[in-house]
C-alpha cells in the first residue's frame, strides 16, 4: 500500500515540505518500505488519506535515506509518525514518556483519523502539545534507551 503514498528521499525534500505544507497536518511517517509492521501503518495511511485530505498531508520517509532526520528525532523504533503543522512540530501526550513522535502502528483507522482531528484543531487553537484521544490499550509500549548519558 505504501506506493499510494508520496515519499520523501532527501533532507531538500523534507526540509521543502516541512516549510509549504500550511494549513493542514503534515505527517512523516518513519520505516521502511518492507518492513511488514510499516506496511501496515501505510495501509492505515493510505485508507485514510483521501478522508482527511483537507486535515493532513501523509507522507513516507526511509530512515536509511535521511539519517540526519533519524537521528534529530530518535528514530529507534519504527515506524515512528512525527507531525507538524505551518512548520511547527506538534507533539502529542500519548501517556508516555516520549510526546515527539507516535511509535508503532495504529490499531485501526478510527484511532489515526481522531488523532489528526485532535492535532488539527489543537493547531487551529495555537497549542503546540495536544492529549492523545487514542485508548492507552490501543497505543504501544515501549521503554526509552538514552545512549551516552
Amino acid at each position: 500500500m505504501s506506493f499510494f503514498l508520496p515519499k520523501l528521499q532527501t533532507k531538500k525534500d523534507i526540509d521543502h515540505i516541512i516549510k509549504t505544507v500550511a494549513e493542514r497536518v503534515l505527517v512523516l511517517r518513519f520505516g521502511r518500505d518492507q518492513d511488514p509492521v510499516c506496511l501496515q501503518l501505510d495501509e492505515i495511511l493510505s485508507k485514510t488519506d483521501h478522508d482527511l485530505s483537507k486535515m493532513a498531508a501523509i507522507y513516507l520517509v526511509d530512515v536509511d535515506s535521511v539519517p540526519i532526520y533519524t537521528r534529530y528525532f530518535d528514530i529507534s523504533y519504527i515506524p515512528s509518525t512525527v507531525f507538524f503543522f505551518n512548520g511547527q512540530h506538534m507533539k502529542v501526550d500519548y501517556g508516555s514518556p516520549d510526546h515527539t513522535k507516535f511509535v508503532g502502528c495504529f490499531k485501526t483507522k478510527q484511532d489515526f483519523i481522531d488523532l489528526i482531528e485532535v492535532i488539527f484543531r489543537g493547531a487551529m487553537r495555537g497549542k503546540l502539545i495536544v492529549h492523545s484521544p487514542i485508548d492507552p490499550r490501543n497505543i504501544p509500549k515501549y521503554d526509552l534507551l538514552y545512549h551516552g548519558i
